[in-house]
């Protein structure tokens, strides 16, 4: 149990790489509340898998580009378990895949404004109690297309860029307040967020990697308990990706 006593907030966790990581780090001792933002059947179903299996889990609705409706989602957490010293930011925005030349700036300003948007309300809702605490874990959840580009992805790349540069000053500023802020960088990863990609197209993919396929939700969730846990306690502003070696830095 490396999160006994632990208190998690795992932002879009309804599916994919957010429901992986909400019921890993339950089964390893944490309390964890499960945010959506519209699928709540999606979302219960996380919830009952992780009681199910005799973890601790609360289920929060929340739009968490809304400062009011993160407030109100934190306090419910709060209310039924204790302070939160655990945060994975996992929510991320749609964005239609196309060449710049084609882009439209409503769908780049709401993935971009919106990500990084959710990320500040997050944080100053939650870092006032971890610095009275002197205990506090940040991961959020970014991408290995922060650091190397592809063809129709200028929305995400830019948006997770900034938010790395944002984890990198955080991370500067809470460190001496015992609060560590880290970046988790998935490479492509089998989701609902990907099927749009053929399966004949992601096989030959992860065979160009050297791990010979591409992830899987748990394998990024398992990177998660890794930074989050006193065994990472040293580790702060770090970028990590979680790419079958398809990103080494």
């Amino acid at each position: 149990m490396l999160l006994q006593d632990r208190v998690a907030l795992v932002t879009g966790a309804s599916r994919g790489i957010g429901a992986a990581t909400a019921r890993l780090l339950a089964a390893q001792g944490a309390a964890v509340g499960v945010n959506y933002a519209n699928n709540r059947e999606a979302g219960q179903s996380v919830v009952d898998q992780i009681t199910e299996a005799g973890g601790r889990a609360v289920l929060v609705q929340a739009d968490v580009t809304v400062p009011e409706q993160v407030q109100q989602m934190i306090d419910t957490v709060r209310s039924e378990f204790g302070e939160i010293d655990t945060a994975v930011l996992n929510a991320g925005m749609n964005f239609p895949v196309k060449p710049f030349v084609e882009s439209q700036w409503a769908d780049f300003e709401r993935k971009l404004v919106g990500e990084v948007k959710s990320a500040f309300h997050l944080c100053q809702a939650l870092v006032p109690s971890m610095i009275q605490n002197h205990k506090g874990s940040i991961v959020v959840i970014s991408s290995t297309l922060s650091r190397h580009s592809d063809m129709g992805f200028i929305p995400h790349c830019t948006t997770k860029s900034g938010l790395d540069a944002f984890v990198r000053s955080l991370a500067t500023e809470l460190g001496p307040e015992g609060v560590r802020v880290n970046t988790i960088a998935p490479g492509l990863t089998d989701t609902d967020a990907t099927s749009f990609i053929p399966e004949d197209v992601k096989t030959a993919m992860g065979n160009a990697l050297p791990m010979r396929r591409i992830a899987t939700p748990d394998d990024i969730a398992g990177a998660v308990l890794m930074m989050v846990s006193d065994y990472a306690g040293y580790v702060t502003g770090s970028y990590t990706p979680v790419a079958g070696g398809g990103l080494m830095i």
